[in-house]
């Protein structure tokens, strides 16, 4: 191609290159209009899908008949040590009989997530796992699906066991520890116990003066 022949080429392509960032916009413009109204469409379905998930798990850390409201409605929010904690208060004949929150402790892949449920006198109720990233297997068996140790939990507070033995056996405390898997269990123990610590704090707070 001679220099003659290479210069309308070029102009060719100068004319159109104005287009190509229109062309780039109108898609992002599609692309995110597309996303958005996904967004809207599963917005209402995921909430009643997690709505459901946590009614499911509220049930598991209370015992049958011990609240008769709305864990989903008589919510507040109170400062814990790692951030805001939302507080799901039990009641009973519109008293205050008990708490259930989230708290969570780093494993051995990630943080261990649980969900625990305690009296007013500061005894644990139950306590469910709800989101871990430890090795199948191994850490998994702090699921229920896999064993029922997270079940040892019930029955226990603060002055029992005493807060020294608040730990695995491993670490001189009570709490069975997995064979090859001793930092998850380690984690959940922690989480509960510093669950127990934040419920003592905020003891007033939640429940009045109710002992």
């Amino acid at each position: 191609m001679s220099g003659s022949d290479r210069a309308p080429a070029l102009d060719a392509v100068r004319e159109t290159l104005p287009y190509q960032p229109v062309l780039l916009g109108a898609i992002a413009l599609v692309a995110g209009t597309a996303l958005a109204w996904a967004f809207e469409a599963t917005k209402v379905p995921i909430a009643a899908a997690e709505e459901k998930d946590l009614r499911m798990t509220l049930a598991q850390v209370l015992p049958s008949g011990f609240a008769d409201n709305d864990l989903l409605a008589d919510v507040v929010e109170l400062d814990g040590a790692k951030g805001k904690v939302t507080v799901h208060l039990a009641k009973h004949a519109g008293m205050p009989v008990g708490a259930v929150f989230k708290t969570a402790e780093r494993g051995y892949a990630g943080d261990v997530t649980v969900l625990m449920a305690v009296d007013a006198r500061g005894t644990v109720l139950g306590v469910r796992v709800l989101k871990h990233t430890e090795t199948p297997g191994l850490g998994d068996k702090i699921e229920t699906a896999k064993s029922r140790w997270i079940d040892g939990f019930a029955g226990k507070s603060l002055a029992d066991p005493a807060p020294a033995k608040w730990a695995v056996t491993k670490d001189g405390g009570v709490f069975d520890a997995f064979a090859g898997a001793t930092i998850t269990p380690r984690a959940v123990v922690k989480a509960v116990k510093g669950g127990l610590d934040f419920f003592a704090a905020h003891r007033s707070d939640l429940l009045g003066d109710k002992p």
